[in-house]
């Protein structure tokens, strides 16, 4: 039966690593999963309170530990509901069971009579004055989720399907509820003087000017690692914005070589066949490097005490984090303990997994010290890992009756997935500052089970013949790059979407007319039809006039959630969304407000990616920055957005959190290009890039 298991029950199949009833009246569930601001918490609790039968208010998710929480890897790729759900309800299903199981011994009454509600167990409707609390002492916990408990019919879910509020709100609002209101007795602060460019060497620091200028500032420098650290922070604060005055960096000849490759990976072989004279399109898509840009900086807390480390971090993955801290540092992996703590959210690999490392180091230094990093906002966004810079090139023909006869996409990327430990690589700057031989050897792509990084979503949804899509990592640039939301299918989706538009106008064909006439997914045609009918589609703007709808949708991942979306916006000296329709099959839906919340917050973060945000760089460095040269979506732009979601309680829940971001963009890049009567094809829309399209015109 274990085959038939989600894969993390089947990495972590002992029951009590999922559930413990130590507080008595509340259920404490463990998830590998962790809270980034998407709601998974709250989510996870209903799923839970439907097997056992007990209130939402009931339950409480304990905070993911190396040391308690289930090994689910990294919260990413919207898979928490789908992954971490699935093994909760069939986890909680057995440990009903189970209870159920001691209860019956001790009151010698045959199943069929026992049930229970909110932990009470009760014998043909009446209370036995039994509970779970009381109960949970007498089972094994030891023994493995098998999956043959059934679980509760969809018909019977009480708090599954409801808009409940979010579970982890109450401590944020009230100034508690982030990594950086942690503090412990103590506690020291510091701050890592980061390399200005990758493999930078540290040629000099001048003690001397630092202690005249900031007397009681620690330096702690091992190689090219540099840190200052002191009981105040706003002292070490300051010491830190003067950096450059008593630090010198210099280039190490030698030292950088691009990462191997696979070299072009062929993704879908298709034939191309290709018909002198035909109508097509050779185009090329991009879109720019992107910042997490993060609210909240990356911070983290560390402490060795007892020969122990304990590390407090808002890492998307704590465990491989942990075996990349112990494997740097040369620690015992049970030495190691890392903590989840909330952070600002990220939705990707910020600098949450670096600021930890930097804590360590620190802490491994002053044993019995506790350790406070907190990354400057020019650090935060400038020398974290980037969303990745890439583009997309379509080549594509139609016939004479207005069908795609060809299809090509080439995609050419800088990496997506440097997470610590993928690659067999520590993938965290600090670690590169102590040994430069740790800078990574060769990359890879996320595979195919995962979502693929740079290919992800690069297969269209179209039924084209002879679909072909290849992919190549570019890794010359020595600027740093890793996960960001939707990773490549930001980017691939623009690109086919734009090119479905572009082939339309070359047919004489309605864009929706055109892409239902090649689509057979009933899932991805109920969507777009969804958000036609929402919007109004087609609109009653004229090519050129300055104000158009765009129409655009995809499946995330071609495995996960479907969404389409209409945007209207207006070009004048710039573009302006106006509104957005969005229409998303998700499967069930847990927790319908939290839905809601993750489809129009990922289509928020498009648009400001799509219309303002880009990483200026020089060559292959990031210069310094704030927010001045960075500028995202600011409230007064957010648009008016309408959602839907095509809802059908039997199909599976899939993840929502990503599935807008492609869409999203090419609707308003559709958009923009009909309004204006001429096509864009690289991100961002800025002002400036319109200027050059028109001048271009």
């Amino acid at each position: 039966m274990d085959n038939a298991l989600p894969k993390s029950l089947q990495d972590n199949p002992e029951l009590g690593r999922w559930v413990s009833f130590d507080e008595p009246g509340i259920v404490g569930i463990r998830s590998g999963k962790v809270e980034l601001g998407q709601g998974i918490l709250t989510a996870l609790a209903q799923i839970a309170a439907d097997e056992l039968l007990l209130d939402p208010g009931l339950v409480a998710l304990v905070p993911c530990d190396t040391d308690r929480s289930p090994d689910e890897g990294i919260t990413a790729g919207s898979q928490s509901v789908e992954v971490s759900g699935a093994s909760i309800r069939i986890a909680m299903a057995q440990a009903r069971a189970a209870l159920i199981d001691v209860a019956a011994a001790r009151l010698g009454a045959d199943h069929a009579g026992l049930s229970c509600r909110d932990g009470g167990i009760l014998l043909d409707g009446a209370p036995t004055g039994l509970d779970f609390w009381f109960l949970a002492p007498e089972v094994d916990w030891r023994q493995h989720v098998s999956g043959d408990v059934p679980v509760q019919p969809v018909g019977a879910y009480r708090a599954v399907g409801e808009s409940h509020p979010r579970i982890d709100m109450a401590p944020k609002r009230g100034g508690g509820g982030f990594i950086h209101d942690l503090s412990l007795p103590g506690l020291l602060h510091a701050r890592v003087v980061r390399q200005p460019f990758r493999l930078a060497r540290l040629a000099n620091v001048d003690d001397a000017w630092l202690q005249r200028r900031h007397p009681g500032i620690m330096v702690l420098r091992k190689n090219d690692f540099l840190a200052l650290v002191g009981p105040d922070e706003y002292g070490v604060h300051a010491a830190h914005a003067e950096a450059d005055k008593f630090t010198a960096w210099e280039e190490a000849p030698g030292r950088w070589r691009p990462a191997e490759t696979a070299g072009e990976t062929v993704i879908r072989p298709g034939t191309v066949p290709s018909s002198p004279g035909a109508a097509g399109i050779d185009v090329r898509y991009s879109r720019a490097h992107v910042a997490h840009a993060s609210i909240g900086p990356s911070c983290a807390l560390a402490w060795l005490d007892a020969g122990r480390l304990t590390v407090w971090s808002h890492s998307q993955g704590i465990f491989p984090l942990r075996a990349q801290i112990a494997g740097c540092l040369g620690l015992e992996l049970s030495a190691v303990r890392v903590i989840h703590a909330h952070g600002s959210g990220c939705y990707g690999h910020n600098g949450a997994d670096d600021a930890a490392l930097d804590a360590a180091i620190v802490a491994l230094e002053l044993p019995g010290q506790p350790v406070r990093v907190l990354w400057s906002r020019e650090d935060e966004l400038s020398r974290g890992p980037l969303g990745a810079a890439m583009s997309a090139g379509v080549v594509a023909e139609i016939d004479a009756a207005g069908r795609v006869a060809s299809w090509r996409l080439s995609v050419v990327s800088e990496p997506h997935a440097q997470r610590p430990g993928f690659g067999g690589h520590v993938n965290l700057s600090s670690a590169e500052a102590l040994d430069s031989a740790r800078l990574p050897g060769k990359v890879e792509d996320l595979p195919a089970a995962a979502g693929g990084g740079a290919a992800r979503n690069a297969v269209a949804i179209y039924d084209f013949p002879g679909q072909q899509v290849t992919v190549r990592l570019d890794t010359r640039s020595r600027i740093r790059t890793s996960s960001l939301r939707s990773l490549g299918a930001h980017l691939n989706v623009f690109a086919i979407e734009s090119a479905m538009d572009e082939l339309a106008d070359l047919a004489g064909a309605d864009p929706l007319d055109f892409r239902l006439r090649h689509l057979s997914d009933e899932r991805c045609r109920a969507v777009l039809e969804g958000a036609a009918e929402m919007s109004g589609w087609p609109g009653s703007h004229r090519a050129g006039e300055g104000r158009a709808l765009g129409i655009a949708a995809a499946r995330y991942k071609n495995k996960g959630a479907w969404l389409a979306a209409v945007a209207e916006v207006s070009v004048d000296e710039e573009i302006r969304l106006e509104r957005l329709w969005l229409c998303a099959d998700v499967g069930l839906v847990v927790n319908p407000q939290g839905a809601r919340s993750q489809i129009e917050g990922g289509a928020i973060q498009a648009a400001s990616w799509t219309l303002k945000e880009e990483v200026k760089v020089e060559g292959d460095r990031v210069p310094a920055f704030d927010w001045s040269a960075y500028p995202i979506l600011t409230f007064s732009e957010i648009p008016e957005i309408e959602t839907r979601f095509i809802v059908d309680p039997a199909r599976a829940p899939l993840g929502a959190g990503e599935a807008a971001q492609g869409p999203v963009a090419a609707a308003i890049g559709n958009a923009a290009s009909r309004a204006l009567g001429l096509t864009l094809r690289d991100l961002p829309l800025t002002r400036e890039r319109l200027v050059e399209v028109l001048m271009g015109a």
